[in-house]
């Protein structure tokens, strides 16, 4: 007698689901907990065998209430961690109490599951050194027996539909990996695929995706969960990170958690109510996020959490605190509990790195939760607000330049100094390639690292060079601190020591030690906020020695005409020899709420008045790293051209 179609309960359940395109929601209190009122499914062993491992293979079936061979039903395969078999799940998720009560509520197509062991090896328990060699393998390896032994033996036993619409792939950890890897590696054989908390078996993006538009067209779903505290959330995040940027659908759901089965069961829960049924991409956004820990935390710390809004989420223990309060440019005070735990929850925080600091009691303080970066004079805590564009300045899979941390003796100041040297990928091994440099300055209250570790400066020259938008070249990062603390840096004296220490110490220094060309057109100048003042009166004054001056986010100070007086009358004396000297005279601004904005736009006047070129930029976010780094990686496109 001939099946009846899948398609008669796709037809009952479309027009109740297609409007009703709200995102499934977590698992409530009682949805693993056995319902004896309600129709049951079940699961058998069945023994296959497999040519690809060259023995009996055992798997567990789950059939859904109702069951019977007059039915074609579509097919999830169900995969577990490195640590199980066949039966982790059953053991601990109890997928068949998860499913039975779902199809009580109406809530699931009628679907079998197939839980493999995912170790195809002859010896495939999960004994000894489960992380040995051979049994890590005998996981990649299962993609041959899952694809040419399982299936063509559960679609030959059981009615099953065999298309792969009708096909899903899912797994916990190590089982999540190798859904990514085997569905989205296998187009042609799943439609649905799901990752819970996966494991570092998991593909790097580019290679699980490597034709973004084809997953596009050809995939369903993709489901991927995790544990905000999970450790190995990255594996996760990077896959979503990749396919957010090249626009694949997909579902990220984040949940407060750790590695185990309360994730990995709610990620079943979810995930199984959105197989085999119409999908509506546009409601994928809805999904929670739960706060994640922020990269800039030290290592295992939970909080601060960034939520997918970009607010932060802040939890510190000091019970005997009076009061608590965090200061992001805005503070916001902190709730006590019970517990001496204070928490408190900020305003959405725009893109990139920003300073912070925890205030007890009235007392500056640097969150041990977090890194400590110098800046504001003093070290201070930051935080990492991910961006969806912040792509330029992540650590992809490129070849990597070093930072070098050179010390060097200092006539001006009759001291010891140090600086930070990027070198390009390459540089160790073209020994006959000499290369331009860069002289990069940080802002008042920073020092040398600034522009290496706030300003992730080897990431985004790695990917400009990589992508061949910029040339390699050298970049140097000075400590541009000199005289006096505060307003005092920022005064003739200290401009006029640090040009001697530039000139007189530093790039000789650099041209001894490294392989740099020594003509101006293979030398830049730029500089943030106090740097930029530092380049407007070095670089201009030296234009026979650099061909590129970059200035961010500052200007001469309108308020002080002692200052800027002198050096608008040079350059208006020198306008022509400056213009004929610089390939690129680069100026940026964060926005009208870039403290140094008024100044800039007076100072550009200026120099329209006197004739001097320049190109502007400008890139909202006020006085702010994310603004430098955008500038950074712009003008390094402009230099040694």
């Amino acid at each position: 007698m001939k099946k009846r179609s899948f398609a008669v309960f796709a037809a009952l359940l479309f027009h109740a689901w297609v409007f009703s395109q709200e995102p499934v929601k977590p698992a409530a209190p009682g949805f693993d907990q056995k319902r004896e009122n309600i129709a049951h499914g079940s699961i058998d062993t069945v023994t296959y065998e497999s040519k690809t491992v060259g023995a009996s293979r055992r798997a567990l079936v789950y059939t859904p209430p109702g069951y019977t061979a007059k039915t074609n039903y579509p097919v999830l395969y169900l995969l577990h961690g490195i640590g199980g078999d066949e039966k982790e799940w059953l053991n601990g998720g109890h997928p068949e109490v998860i499913l039975d009560n779902l199809y009580s509520e109406g809530k699931l197509v009628p679907m079998i599951v197939v839980m493999p062991n995912g170790r195809a090896m002859k010896d495939d328990r999960a004994t000894g050194n489960i992380m040995a060699p051979d049994k890590v393998q005998a996981f990649a390896d299962f993609e041959k027996d899952l694809l040419n032994d399982l299936i063509p033996f559960i679609e030959k036993k059981f009615p099953v539909l065999k298309d792969r619409g009708h096909r899903a792939i899912a797994g916990l950890s190590m089982g999540g990996g190798q859904s990514l890897n085997f569905g989205l590696g296998n187009p042609d054989q799943f439609a649905w695929v799901g990752a819970f908390s996966s494991a570092p078996n998991t593909k790097p993006p580019a290679a699980l995706l490597p034709d973004p538009e084809a997953a596009r067209k050809n995939l369903k779903l993709l489901f991927i969960s995790c544990g905000a505290s999970d450790g190995l959330i990255g594996f996760s995040k990077r896959t979503h990170d990749y396919f957010e940027q090249n626009n694949v659908p997909h579902i990220y759901f984040v949940e407060p958690g750790v590695h185990d089965f309360k994730v990995w069961k709610n990620g079943l829960f979810m995930f199984s109510q959105l197989l085999f049924k119409p999908i509506d991409p546009s409601s994928f956004s809805k999904y929670p996020v739960a706060g994640m820990p922020a990269a800039t935390n030290v290592r295992n710390a939970a909080y601060p959490q960034v939520l997918p809004d970009s607010r932060v989420k802040f939890s510190i223990k000091a019970p005997d605190a009076k009061k608590v309060q965090i200061d992001l440019g805005k503070k916001y005070d902190l709730v006590k509990d019970e517990n001496g735990t204070w928490t408190t929850t900020t305003d959405s925080i725009s893109e990139g790195f920003h300073y912070y600091t925890l205030l007890i009691d009235g007392v500056s303080l640097a969150d041990p939760a977090s890194e400590s970066f110098y800046g504001m004079g003093r070290m201070a805590s930051g935080i990492e607000i991910p961006f969806a564009g912040g792509a330029y300045y992540a650590a992809r899979n490129v070849a990597h330049g070093d930072v070098r941390i050179k010390r060097y003796f200092s006539r001006i100041t009759n001291s010891w100094r140090q600086c930070y040297v990027y070198t390009p990928p390459a540089y160790d091994s073209a020994l006959n390639e000499k290369y331009p440099v860069l002289y990069l300055l940080h802002g008042g209250g920073e020092d040398e690292r600034g522009w290496s570790q706030q300003g992730k400066t080897d990431l985004i020259l790695d990917n400009l060079i990589a992508a061949k938008k910029a040339n390699p070249m050298i970049i140097v990062m000075m400590d541009g601190n000199f005289g006096g603390g505060g307003i005092a840096g920022f005064g003739e004296a200290s401009l006029k020591l640090f040009e001697n220490e530039l000139k007189q110490v530093l790039i000789p220094f650099i041209e001894k030690n490294f392989r740099t060309g020594t003509t101006a057109s293979n030398r830049a100048l730029a500089g943030l906020s106090m740097g930029g003042l530092q380049t407007l009166y070095a670089g201009i004054r030296n234009t026979d020695f650099f061909a590129y001056l970059g200035v961010f986010s500052s200007g001469w100070w309108s308020n002080q005409p002692a200052l800027s007086d002198p050096q608008y009358l040079f350059m208006k004396n020198n306008a022509s020899t400056i213009n004929a000297n610089l390939k690129s005279f680069w100026i940026s601004q964060g926005g009208k709420e870039d403290i140094a904005f008024n100044n800039n736009k007076i100072m550009m006047s200026r120099f329209d008045e006197m004739g001097v070129k320049y190109v502007y930029s400008e890139y909202p976010g006020g006085h702010t790293w994310p603004v430098w780094r955008n500038n950074l990686y712009n003008f390094a496109q402009v230099l040694f051209k």
